[in-house]
């Protein structure tokens, strides 16, 4: 999508995304080796009943579902961040995520006209609708000069 077709209130709906154990695996291996990520065993006797994934997974995920319903193709060139992210449940090999994101706000900005801002909030949902991400972004998009 091109930044001149976001608005504020605009939903996009993206996914399913099943998630594997082998994706859940590799992921946790390279970058939070946390027991509870990547033993199985050691996780079935923990306080989850079992191996979830990395909440830093799950960000990919949302990520990669946002990059593919909305910014391929677009004006997008970066992001100065997140204004808060929240791992509200568990996410489990099997699960389905989709992503339902809400544009917030559009505008170009005032020092920088040639750049559109935009703040949208992404929620992922398993697949029997329970919240197990939310989180606030701002992405930046190359527009050309007001």
């Amino acid at each position: 999508m091109k930044f001149a077709e976001f608005h504020a209130g605009q939903q996009i709906a993206a996914g399913p995304y099943t998630v594997t154990q082998a994706e859940v695996l590799a992921f946790a291996t390279a970058y939070d080796p946390q027991w509870f990520h990547t033993d199985p065993v050691a996780a079935a006797n923990g306080r989850f009943g079992g191996l979830i994934a990395s909440g830093w997974h799950t960000c990919g995920i949302a990520m990669r579902l946002a990059a593919d319903a909305a910014l391929q193709g677009s004006e997008s060139f970066a992001s100065p961040g997140l204004a808060y992210v929240k791992w509200l449940h568990p996410v489990r090999p099997g699960d389905q995520l989709s992503l339902r994101a809400s544009v917030l706000e559009t505008r170009r900005s005032a020092r920088q006209p040639q750049m559109g801002i935009l703040r949208w909030r992404w929620q992922l949902f398993n697949q029997t609708d329970r919240e197990v991400l939310d989180l606030e972004a701002t992405s930046l998009f190359e527009l050309a000069a007001a």
